[in-house]
C-alpha cells in the first residue's frame, strides 16, 4: 500500500456511491413494493399468540397469499435493478395490490395493500433525472430582428435570375391555375 492510500474506504464513501445508485432508480417505490408484499405474504401463515390463546391466520386462499407477496416483492427488486421496466412493475404492482383484497386477508390487513398502491403509483410516476445542460455562452443570438422585425443574418440564398427563377411561379400545382389541380 502506498502512503496516500488508507487500505480500506471508509463509510463516507460506500454512503455516496448507495447514494449515486439510488439516485439512478425508483428506490422509494421499489422499497414499499418489497415491504408490501411481505404482509401480504407472511400474515396468512402466521399464528397470533394472546397469553394462551393462539389465533391461526391460515385461510385456504394461504397459497394465493403467498405467490401475491412473493410477486410483489420481486417487482420491488425489478425496479431497483431494471428501472427501465418501471411503468410495467407499477402497473403489476397496483393489480396485485388490488387482488390482494380478497385474496390475502384484506391485503394483509390493509398494511400490504396501502405499501404496494403507494409503491406502484411511485414507480410509474418516477422519471430519471435529466443530465445537466451546458453553461449558455454570453452573446448575441444569430438572427437578432432588425428595424423591420426580420433576421436581417439568415443563410437564405439569394435567388438568381440566370438560373430560370420565377417570382410569380408557385412551387406546387394545386396553387396555380386558379386553385385547380390538372390531373388527367
Amino acid at each position: 500500500m502506498s502512503a496516500e492510500s488508507t487500505g480500506s474506504r471508509g463509510f463516507t464513501y460506500w454512503r455516496l456511491r448507495f447514494r449515486a445508485w439510488r439516485g439512478n432508480r425508483p428506490f422509494w417505490a421499489g422499497l414499499f413494493t418489497l415491504l408490501g408484499g411481505i404482509p401480504i405474504a407472511y400474515l396468512p401463515y402466521a399464528d397470533l399468540r394472546l397469553g394462551n390463546l393462539t389465533i391461526a391466520m391460515a385461510t385456504t386462499a394461504g397459497a394465493g397469499s403467498l405467490i401475491i407477496g412473493v410477486l410483489l416483492m420481486t417487482l420491488g427488486l425489478t425496479m431497483w435493478f431494471h428501472a427501465v421496466v418501471r411503468v410495467f412493475a407499477g402497473v403489476a404492482t397496483i393489480v396485485l395490490g388490488l387482488i390482494s383484497i380478497p385474496v390475502a386477508n384484506i391485503g394483509g390487513f390493509l398494511i400490504g395493500f396501502l405499501l404496494s398502491l403507494i409503491g406502484g403509483a411511485m414507480s410509474i410516476s418516477w422519471a430519471p433525472a435529466k443530465p445537466a445542460a451546458e453553461p449558455v455562452k454570453e452573446s448575441e443570438p444569430e438572427g437578432t430582428p432588425g428595424p423591420d422585425g426580420y433576421a436581417d443574418d439568415l443563410d437564405f440564398p439569394e435567388p438568381r435570375a440566370d438560373e430560370g427563377y420565377d417570382p410569380n411561379v408557385t412551387g406546387t400545382t394545386a396553387h396555380a391555375n386558379g386553385g385547380r389541380n390538372s390531373a388527367g
